[in-house]
């Protein structure tokens, strides 16, 4: 597999188009051209020499969308392809506000949580910064109609949220590089206050990234009041206990101003009675967080039962009267499988 342009940084193309013999200013014409999501062919200001030179170290189309649903609702999913042929998902949500994209880190994930598709055949390997970026710049090119803003800064994706297949901190350097790339001035230029990240609760790798000066949302898949109960269905919870990640995320608040969010899949008959509200109310009330409750969409190939609706809002009930900031989660997408790695696994299937 050839390297991938989408992998560098401004300053990187210009040393890059100086040491193919090109004059300065086609590195703004490059950098711009794939900000847009052009193919390095599809770039008109280039000349022809020019992109045969490109074209002989780097992926013309570094990732292509292999197949496309729209559901009711207005979400869409994709099922993205790269050049070695690995599959990975994204979804486009639309809200008044804007769209938000969600972006995946790796190609599966070796995290294990039970309630998940993307865990289903383990890791195949880590994305690149490239590789994630590109998700997104094929989707503004496909909503380029949508674009909100004016010039460089006119896209349709205007939120990014990194809770697609894989665990972010554990592809921790090249998910880093992307946040660079995705928030630089020259690119894409999002905000870092408009990127959420959602991580099981690597708990080193939360220090460092508190440390990184990116004022993130930083999301944290809790699912539980308790580490017995958690480690059922997140390995993850073995390794760090839930005192070491809220700890970790004071420190994130600490060192960014920014509060933090707990992800909590309601799963029948697991995490979801009175008692658990309680327990949750007693371990997070009067820390600057959210809480997002999730109905669980369930797997076939997991044993686990989404809770009802109604007892769902009577547990949000019991969190917001004790204290804590809390929201369900609106169901999107349900009828074109949303949930992480759903996509993915059938399309695995059929062929």
């Amino acid at each position: 597999m050839k390297k991938i342009l989408q992998d560098l940084s401004y300053a990187e193309i210009e040393e890059l188009v100086l040491a193919l013999g090109e004059k300065k200013f086609r590195a703004k014409q490059l950098y711009e051209g794939l900000t847009q999501g052009k193919t390095i062919g599809g770039i008109t200001s280039l000349s022809k020499a020019f992109k045969e030179k490109l074209l002989e170290e780097y992926e013309d189309e570094p990732v292509k969308i292999k197949e496309k649903y729209l559901s009711a609702d207005g979400t869409e999913k994709f099922l993205f392809e790269y050049a070695d042929g690995n599959l990975v998902e994204g979804v486009l949500m639309k809200y008044k506000y804007g769209y938000t994209q969600c972006v995946s880190t790796q190609v599966g994930c070796r995290m294990g949580c039970k309630f998940c598709a993307s865990t289903l055949g383990g890791l195949i390997r880590n994305l690149t910064a490239g590789e994630i970026l590109c998700q997104i710049l094929v989707v503004n090119a496909l909503h380029k109609e949508d674009a909100a803003g004016q010039g460089k800064e006119a896209r349709a994706v205007t939120n990014v949220v990194l809770m697609g297949s894989g665990e972010p901190l554990d592809n921790y350097d090249e998910v880093l590089r992307f946040l660079r790339n995705v928030t630089a001035e020259e690119g894409l230029c999002i905000s870092a206050r408009n990127i959420s990240l959602s991580t099981c609760g690597i708990v080193p790798k939360m220090y460092r990234l508190a440390d990184e000066g990116l004022p993130l949302n930083l999301t944290v898949s809790l699912h539980a009041t308790d580490d017995e109960t958690r480690a059922r269905t997140m390995p993850v919870a073995k390794a760090y206990k839930i005192a070491e990640i809220l700890k970790a995320c004071d420190y994130y608040f600490q060192k960014t101003g920014r509060r933090y969010y707990f992800e909590y899949t309601l799963i029948e008959g697991e995490n979801c009675d009175e008692q658990h509200a309680l327990a949750l109310v007693k371990l997070l009330k009067g820390k600057p967080c959210h809480v997002n409750l999730i109905r669980l969409n369930e797997v076939k190939e997991r044993d686990l039962k989404a809770l009802d609706d109604k007892s769902a809002y009577r547990f949000l009930g019991k969190l917001e009267k004790g204290g804590l900031s809390a929201t369900l989660r609106r169901q999107i997408g349900v009828d074109i499988g949303g949930a992480c790695g759903q996509l993915r696994a059938q399309y695995i299937e059929r062929v």
